[in-house]
């Protein structure tokens, strides 16, 4: 469900919005069984959607019998709890299920740190919702009072524990400090890929280095960070790092929290950015990928574009050989640069190049 307001958002349209929505429910298990976007100038302060649209999602549970609603801007906790009181089933936002999906992805015990971090950070302005049962019994003795003292021993304990967690998480980023430090006195330079969810990192990090990281084509398949040798030309040895993939509308409570992870980019070398080029709104994606840079204080690394998934582009009637499939897109738009590489991590092609050039920015 989403609303697409008059200014748009940045070039994506709400269908395409809504398309990567339902990408990630995929991913956290959800089966979508349909979709409505609303045009309105705001989104309602107080229900997200006007009155004619919220009944009309309310009409479609008979027919297509959902038990969750999935919207695709974070709601306001008054926006969720009214929504959940009106349709009489689970509401979640975007923020909530990149969470969820986030979760299940974490392996590492940092990992698992930083998503239970940003989900009690989601949760705390949240908790009154959850005692709306109590509100709803009128007032009284035995109704109101109970109520509050919950809600404040609940807000106490999530406070307590996010301070727990910023504790554990600050003790990681000492050691990561320490390990820096030690990369430091080796001076192998760093090699870091970033870019766009399913952009292909863990792919092209598989085939530099063979590092075997899973790799599955859906949102958010890898989480956890993975730092790899590679061999690059002149024998020059470099350490090549993914990094979890960014999204449109990424949570802020994510970002906080993977602050500690996101560090390694300042420290990097050099920046791959890996773009999908076979996605239609590859250009959106990079201009996500760009602000996220922004607000890391990273954005003015030397930087090396990484076109990836050319395959998916070529006419598949003939055979390709990886030659003849770089010479046609140094000719074919966008424009190559010496900062640009035309790539496919899938069938290996152009990694070579991909090597001398980035052996060249780091000389």
């Amino acid at each position: 469900m989403a609303v697409a307001t008059k200014g748009g958002d940045r070039g994506w349209s709400a269908e395409d919005s809504l398309e990567e929505l339902a990408q990630l429910a995929g991913t956290a298990g959800v089966s979508v069984v349909g979709r409505l976007v609303q045009r309105l100038p705001v989104p309602s302060k107080t229900h997200y959607l006007g009155r004619g649209k919220l009944d009309e999602l309310l009409a479609l549970k008979a027919g297509a019998g959902y038990d969750v609603v999935v919207f695709d801007d974070e709601l306001s906790p008054i926006q969720q709890r009214n929504l959940e009181e009106i349709l009489g089933v689970k509401v979640i936002d975007r923020s909530a299920l990149i969470l969820d999906i986030f979760a299940k992805r974490a392996h590492t015990r940092e990992g698992k740190l930083q998503v239970e971090l940003a989900q009690h950070q989601y949760l705390l302005p949240r908790l009154v919702g959850q005692w709306g049962h109590l509100e709803r019994l009128g007032g009284g003795i035995g109704t109101r009072g109970p109520g509050e003292s919950q809600l404040e021993t609940d807000r106490r304990l999530i406070r307590r524990k996010i301070q727990h967690l910023q504790r554990e998480i600050e003790q990681v980023k000492k050691h990561r400090a320490l390990y820096r430090q030690q990369r430091r006195k080796s001076s192998i330079p760093i090699v870091a890929l970033v870019g766009y969810t399913n952009g292909g990192k863990s792919t092209l990090l598989n085939a530099l280095t063979e590092a075997g990281t899973f790799v599955e084509d859906k949102p958010f398949a890898t989480l956890d960070p993975t730092t790899r040798r590679v061999m690059l030309p002149e024998q020059r040895r470099a350490l090549v790092t993914d990094t979890v993939g960014f999204i449109r509308k990424l949570p802020p409570t994510i970002i906080t929290a993977f602050r500690a992870t996101l560090e390694e980019l300042a420290e990097a070398s050099i920046l791959l950015h890996v773009v999908d080029l076979a996605s239609h709104n590859a250009a959106e994606q990079c201009q996500a990928v760009e602000d996220i840079l922004n607000e890391l204080a990273v954005a003015a690394k030397p930087r090396l574009t990484v076109l990836n998934k050319i395959d998916l582009l070529l006419d598949h009637n003939r055979a390709w050989e990886e030659e003849a499939a770089l010479d046609y897109f140094a000719e074919w738009g966008p424009p190559a640069s010496e900062n640009t590489v035309f790539i496919s991590a899938t069938k290996k092609w152009g990694l070579a190049g991909l090597l001398e050039r980035i052996s060249h920015i780091l000389s």
